[in-house]
């Protein structure tokens, strides 16, 4: 048995443990979804942390069984949300703990990341392309992030400047909300998705708000809270909850590459992962999106990630 890279990544969602193989296999995936209370919008960190310190365990038990006594070449850990200094989140805080230990258990050196570059190495490998060797764009969509980037390879990772995104409220706040008050279970992304395909009706005109690569989604909360109240239809408000957001990112990703280039776009987050979403954005050229095991928070990109920059050494 050859020698395996494993990633590690303790976001706000889900506790990830993942590696893959020196000819880029893909070995393990786990995933552990932290628990939230019906009717709550997520965790606050500290309470992210209890819970991914009860999770790593049983993550690492599971990862034990699924890989036997292979060797561990290099450990990657995602130790803070943006490769930007300054950047930090208590949450992650687990995850650069248990790197630390396992790294040093198994002799094997240990690279530490951002959250944001193992989405985006993710969103490559599950989208099947190799990494861009010039600039791109990449989406990152998510329950806490909405942010367009202009992106090129980096040392580790990739060098990200924001360029665009949302101006308020993030696109995976917008679903979780409309879900809650749909009465769907947290996270209401899947839930939001079924109810919006039952929807066969023309959706109502909605007036977008854009300025350059920036958009708003206060107002669409309003907007279906008002349809909510007269309509009492679930599938409706789920379809106009979903139809907003893709025109809005659309619009955006358009004003992108008017303004810095015809380039590739690549797609990653939670809210990516919606087919909905995708069919809206897939007339665009050179988009490329990751299936949902893949869009969604993992430590397969980390794993990614402490594969090359070992082979980079």
């Amino acid at each position: 048995m050859g020698g395996i890279f494993v990633g590690i990544d303790t976001s706000n969602y889900t506790t990830s443990v993942a590696a893959v193989d020196r000819e880029s296999n893909i070995l393990a995936n786990i995933k552990i979804p932290l628990p939230v209370k019906e009717g709550e919008l997520g965790l606050r960190q500290q309470a992210a942390l209890f819970e991914h310190t009860k999770n790593l365990p049983d993550a690492f038990l599971r990862f034990k069984e699924m890989l036997g006594g292979r060797e561990v070449l290099a450990v990657g850990v995602s130790a803070k949300p943006r490769n930007k200094e300054g950047s930090y989140m208590p949450c992650f805080l687990a995850g650069v703990s248990a790197a630390a230990a396992f790294s040093a258990a198994v002799n094997a050196p240990l690279f530490r990341f951002s959250h944001q570059c193992g989405h985006i190495r993710a969103a490559f490998a599950g989208a099947g392309v190799d990494v861009f060797e010039g600039e791109f764009t990449a989406l990152h969509i998510s329950g806490g992030t909405t942010e367009m980037l202009l992106c090129k390879k980096g040392e580790m990772g990739f060098d990200c400047d924001i360029t665009g995104g949302t101006a308020d409220l993030c696109a995976g706040q917008a679903v979780d909300r409309t879900g809650v008050m749909l009465g769907f279970p947290f996270p209401c992304g899947p839930h939001i998705e079924k109810a919006a395909l039952a929807y066969n009706e023309k959706c109502p005109s909605m007036k977008i708000s854009i300025k350059d690569t920036y958009f708003n989604l206060s107002g669409l909360e309003n907007m279906l809270q008002r349809e909510y109240a007269s309509s009492g239809d679930k599938n409706k408000v789920s379809r106009m909850c979903l139809e907003f957001i893709s025109r809005s990112l659309h619009k955006v990703i358009d004003a992108q590459l008017e303004k810095y280039g015809d380039m590739p776009v690549i797609c990653s987050g939670g809210v990516m992962s919606n087919s909905i979403i995708k069919e809206r954005l897939s007339d665009i050229p050179n988009i490329y999106f990751a299936p949902p095991v893949l869009s969604a928070d993992n430590a397969v990109g980390t794993a990614f990630l402490a594969k090359e920059a070992f082979e980079r050494k």
